[in-house]
């Protein structure tokens, strides 16, 4: 009964684990969500001006409650410009490599996942893109760094000592199991100085299942996600840019679950030079419902930009964290691929913001 009782007690806590980081949102994510489109909807990717950007992202969050969680992230999305039937093509082809580790067992969840996009113009500054993301999911945990209950053993004068030694067999400590989502989007201008994008994806379609014990698994409930973005260039140094997000989840049967999460942004962008857009500092302000509210700077420097962001806890977590979240850095990478083909160059693709000071832009 005791070894039964100790393989209960790890499974909840492993899942309370997983509440307690992702109640909400279910899976990874990062406050400075803008720079990481894929984890917002698939069909977003390739939105952004330049042929190709990568991306690294490191989180930090809940020092100042237990064990930090810290998550790694990179990505890198690539455009292929092409005209077919005298209309102008752009595919994108993407890639998301993600590690949280969380936890006193180190439960950590890695991602690899490909992603692939296609935008059509279907005006002068109009694209309809389409996208879908798979590929493989891994979760596992540590059991030695675990101390459980057949390990505390009392003693004459009311004390107890730890057992270096569990009763208790761990048949599987990793889970592996595939993922795929997908999504669409439509990104315009409403005129020479304002680009907006919206979309919707869909996460987790094949419902898959988790679970470290037999007849004790989970399954990811389905992820529906609303996007929107719009930029407005105020004048030729200054740009406004406004961000949200809404992702609610579904069962299996697309009955709804009634978990769900909402994030949204402003964000000031100014250039330091009229001449071109090599140079700018942003600054901003991000709010992830009940949860943070999240003071952002970014400062980018020809082809880099470095982002920098702190979450003030705003959630019933407040009195143990003290308001303390996490802290997120940003690293990015953007450019154009000179070598190409002229033809290739002079075929528009799918870009936002920064129209009137960004010299790239076409």
């Amino acid at each position: 009964m005791l070894i039964k009782s100790c393989g209960q007690c790890l499974l909840l806590t492993i899942m309370l684990t997983i509440c307690h980081e992702k109640i909400n949102a279910q899976d990874i994510g990062f406050s400075q969500f803008y720079d990481q489109p894929l984890l917002r909807n698939p069909a977003l990717s390739g939105i952004f001006n330049g042929d190709m950007r990568f991306t690294a992202s490191y989180r930090n969050q809940w020092q100042s409650v237990t064990i930090p969680y810290r998550t790694f992230g990179i990505s890198s999305e690539i455009k292929f410009p092409m005209r077919v039937m005298n209309t102008d093509v752009t595919s994108t082809l993407g890639l998301e490599i993600f590690r949280d580790v969380a936890g006193t067992s180190s439960f950590s969840t890695t991602q690899i996942l490909p992603a692939a996009n296609i935008s059509i113009k279907t005006g002068e500054n109009s694209f309809l893109s389409g996208g879908f993301m798979a590929g493989l999911m891994q979760q596992r945990f540590d059991p030695s760094k675990l101390v459980l209950n057949d390990q505390f053993v009392s003693n004459s004068d009311g004390s107890f000592s730890i057992l270096p030694y569990t009763n208790q067999v761990f048949n599987n400590t990793s889970v592996n199991y595939f993922d795929l989502s997908a999504g669409i989007s439509y990104k315009s201008s409403l005129n020479e100085n304002m680009d907006y994008y919206v979309g919707a994806g869909l996460f987790h379609i094949t419902n898959p299942a988790v679970g470290f014990f037999d007849g004790s698994k989970i399954q990811l409930n389905k992820k529906l996600a609303f996007n929107a973005g719009i930029s407005n260039a105020i004048s030729d140094l200054d740009e406004l840019i406004l961000y949200g997000d809404f992702f609610d989840q579904y069962t299996s049967s697309f009955k709804r679950v009634g978990i769900s999460t909402t994030q949204v942004g402003v964000m000031y962008n100014h250039a330091f030079f009229e001449s071109d857009g090599d140079a700018s500092i942003t600054g901003g302000l991000l709010y992830r419902w009940d949860d943070a509210i999240i003071p952002v700077i970014q400062l980018e420097i020809s082809k880099f930009t470095i982002g920098a962001s702190y979450d003030v806890n705003i959630s019933k977590l407040t009195v143990a964290s003290q308001a303390r979240g996490g802290f997120e850095l940003t690293l990015s990478y953007k450019s154009f691929i000179n070598s190409r083909n002229p033809d290739l160059i002079s075929t528009k693709c799918p870009g936002f913001g920064k129209r009137k000071i960004n010299p790239y832009y076409r």
